[in-house]
């Protein structure tokens, strides 16, 4: 197996991965959702005399990416308070706001966490109206709710082109890619396995084309794409995607060894 980085920005990454099946390359993808992330998970109102139900706001709140610290802090179910809760595993805040105006995610107070996006708003305050609650965050999984999840991770298989000597570089492909992905050098077509999603709509449009240019998808190099929400880095996604899978594979040959 062989990685290679083909870009990188800040909430964004693209890995080219070589010598893996399709089951591997969508194991990885689903493992997103194993990553311990920490979010606001229940709250705690003492007043809200806004428009918004307390529910919509419990809403808002816990889809807020927050930051913790992964490696000194526990899942809630692991920790040795055994799901009480405490200073392990929970992490406390709190908010007291009062109108007119609208209450940013940059009120939240606590400690142990740090707001990713403090500009994100949760409420709009009229004159007099106020807000005021306490919440508890934890780690979870995305498999458990969404605002678990630490980014997207999709992937494509890389293409391989094939043009033959019938294709007299008219351009025409150029014109019906709807990714970009094609351009004319000199006098030969070039293709940006980077942007070419496989569509095809370069063979299917341009009959000059049907037998000049063909795509395939191969069966063992793919186009990893993660995009990450703030709380890891698009790297550590890949990385903790790949732990979760090799535990869940340990956990696996542990109870295929009890069953013999």
């Amino acid at each position: 197996m062989k990685i290679e980085k083909l870009s990188k920005t800040k909430n964004k990454s693209v890995f080219l991965i070589k010598g893996i099946k399709n089951s591997i390359a969508n194991a990885i993808r689903r493992s997103v959702y194993e990553i311990p992330i920490l979010a606001i998970d229940s709250v705690e109102f003492y007043k809200n005399d806004s428009a918004l139900y307390d529910e919509i706001i419990a809403q808002r709140l816990g889809l807020i990416p927050l930051k913790g610290d992964l490696k000194t802090f526990k899942r809630q179910e692991n920790c040795s308070c055994e799901g009480k809760g405490c200073n392990k595993c929970i992490v406390s805040l709190k908010l007291k706001a009062k109108g007119p105006g609208t209450i940013y995610a940059s009120e939240l107070k606590g400690k142990g966490f740090e707001v990713i996006y403090p500009q994100m708003p949760i409420v709009v305050l009229a004159q007099d109206q106020e807000l005021e609650f306490v919440a508890d965050a934890k780690l979870g999984m995305g498999k458990e709710h969404a605002k678990f999840t630490p980014g997207i991770l999709w992937f494509n298989a890389y293409p391989t082109v094939e043009i033959s000597k019938e294709c007299n570089s008219c351009g025409e492909c150029i014109k019906t890619c709807p990714q970009k992905a094609i351009s004319l050098q000199g006098n030969k077509i070039i293709i940006d396995p980077n942007k070419c999603d496989l569509c095809g709509a370069c063979v299917e449009k341009c009959n000059n084309l049907k037998k000049a240019i063909k795509i395939n998808a191969s069966e063992e190099d793919f186009i990893f794409y993660i995009e990450t929400f703030g709380q890891i880095s698009s790297e550590e996604i890949l990385i903790e995607s790949v732990n979760a899978l090799n535990e869940n594979i340990r956990e696996l040959s542990k109870k295929l060894e009890k069953s013999k």
